[in-house]
């Protein structure tokens, strides 16, 4: 009779071990396809939010009317936004306070954007850490649960006095299971963590970007005390 191959049947017939890492890999590779779709929708969101913001940050709209657009949509608004919200407050706050040189005003700003910077960086590089453990683990995962396998195999051909392809075959593909859906589950995380790394620091690069623009119109708003009209203009 010709015996099932399948990896199904391969997995029905496994040893417990084999089994315990097939289902801890599918659970695993199953985890990280939905941080990879999580996250794909993330940085497509972030990336039109920032556009559309932006061009009206340099459309020479008012900041104060800016700044209380961005203060309305916080949670739903851009990372830059939320950044530019972030100065706009420490400004204005250390304006109350009677504060007028222009270095602790800039300073000021220029803290309170990096504090928010960093926030939004951290935010976007969550579940990155899990999708690059996932591409380096997996495949020594697999591998163990193959090894595992192959040992149990050869241990059970121990006690035969003829050995042929069709009494090893089984356990060796059975083993190999392991090793294929390790590949899997590593090689989706793998691609997408360097993919979503690249889109991430070109994602920080145009915060900085656009917190040293900002800084350099909140300087020259402070030289021409023109604060109360101030606009994104001059870039």
């Amino acid at each position: 009779m010709t015996q099932d191959f399948s990896a199904f049947q391969l997995m029905l017939d496994a040893t417990w071990v084999v089994q315990a890492v097939v289902l801890l890999l599918i659970s695993v590779s199953i985890i990280s396809w939905a941080a990879i779709f999580r996250k794909l929708f993330l940085l497509k969101r972030v990336r039109n939010q920032t556009e559309d913001f932006e061009k009206e940050f340099w459309s020479g709209s008012n900041l104060n009317d800016l700044y209380q657009s961005a203060m309305r949509s916080a949670r739903e608004g851009s990372p830059t936004e939320r950044i530019f919200a972030s100065g706009m407050r420490e400004y204005h706050k250390l304006r109350d306070r009677r504060i007028t040189q222009s270095d602790a005003l800039i300073e000021g700003a220029q803290r309170a954007m990096k504090a928010s910077y960093q926030r939004e960086v951290e935010a976007l590089e969550t579940n990155l850490s899990f999708l690059g453990s996932v591409g380096s683990v997996s495949p020594y995962v697999g591998l163990f649960g193959t090894v595992w396998g192959i040992m149990h195999a050869f241990t059970g051909l121990a006690d035969m006095s003829q050995v042929t392809l069709a009494t090893v075959a089984p356990g060796i593909a059975e083993a190999l299971v392991a090793t294929a859906i390790s590949l899997f589950a590593a090689i989706p995380a793998v691609v997408a963590y360097n993919r979503f790394t690249h889109d991430i620091d070109r994602a920080a690069n145009r915060m900085e970007t656009f917190m040293d623009e900002f800084s350099n119109i909140l300087h020259r708003n402070v030289a021409n005390a023109g604060a109360g009209t101030a606009t994104a203009t001059g870039r």
